[in-house]
């Protein structure tokens, strides 16, 4: 099956910025399929999308499963005949555990929730990617890349560094195909994420807001924006580069 129209996949999307960033590129003309593991979140995700016009798909898998991901991002591909923006949004925290507590299990996940699923999605995505109009793939550091996080949250920093390398590193392997590479990196960004303890320490949620120079948290919407200006042609010049969207937050204050 061939598509004229441009093709994204975005990981993790059946919430928050994934959704987010999803509703904004079919609003931008994409055909959209949305990654989770959450089916039936998946399923009304994408009722939500077509009830405003959008062309979406859902696909289930997990993306820190390397067969998996490799299976169903190469039907993608398949089947649309081509992937023209690839958004690796998949990641988050994982565990909670200081590097002495840390298990092996639990450093692995967290490292194959962030980087390995990266990895594993865009080999399997650029052979599409190499058929696709203006080619990119985008990915997700953090702050916590540059200032090792905080305690309990250090392989999280890590695997954030790893991100931010592999974005480079992959820019420089397919810039002779035309495909970019670059990554956003987000601040506090008010989602569902943070819904436990804007519940149950609205006073600490509120605090957040101190440390980011503008004096609010982020809305998916905007780093949304920022996503579809990459993809677009308007940033046909920009590759292996890291988007900061977070109102000054990475300044410290």
């Amino acid at each position: 099956m061939s598509n004229s129209k441009k093709v994204a996949v975005i990981t993790g999307a059946t919430g928050g910025i994934g959704f987010a960033v999803a509703q904004r590129l079919g609003k931008d003309g994409y055909t959209v399929v949305l990654n989770g593991i959450e089916d039936e979140i998946g399923a009304e995700r994408v009722k939500e999308l077509e009830a405003e016009g959008i062309t979406a798909e859902y696909v289930g898998f997990d993306m820190t499963k390397d067969e998996a991901v490799t299976e169903n991002i190469t039907k993608i591909g398949e089947k649309y005949g081509k992937i023209d923006v690839l958004v690796n949004n998949t990641g988050g925290i994982g565990v909670r555990a200081r590097f002495e507590e840390m298990t092996t299990e639990q450093y692995r996940f967290v490292m194959a929730l962030n980087l390995d699923s990266v990895f594993f999605a865009s080999r399997a995505a650029i052979p599409f990617l190499k058929k696709g109009e203006n080619p990119s793939i985008i990915n997700y550091t953090s702050n916590a890349a540059w200032n090792g996080a905080g305690p309990g949250a250090g392989i999280y920093s890590v695997s954030k560094g790893g991100v931010q390398s592999i974005t480079r590193a992959l820019a420089k392997d397919l810039a002779e195909y035309g495909i970019r590479v670059n990554a956003v990196s987000p601040g506090t960004i008010d989602t569902p994420f943070h819904a436990q303890i804007k519940a149950t320490k609205p006073e600490v949620f509120a605090s957040w807001a101190n440390s980011v120079l503008l004096g609010r948290l982020g809305q998916p919407e905007e780093v949304a924006g920022v996503v579809s200006f990459l993809a677009s042609k308007d940033a046909s010049f920009m590759t292996a580069e890291t988007v900061q969207i977070g109102g000054g937050q990475a300044l410290g204050i």
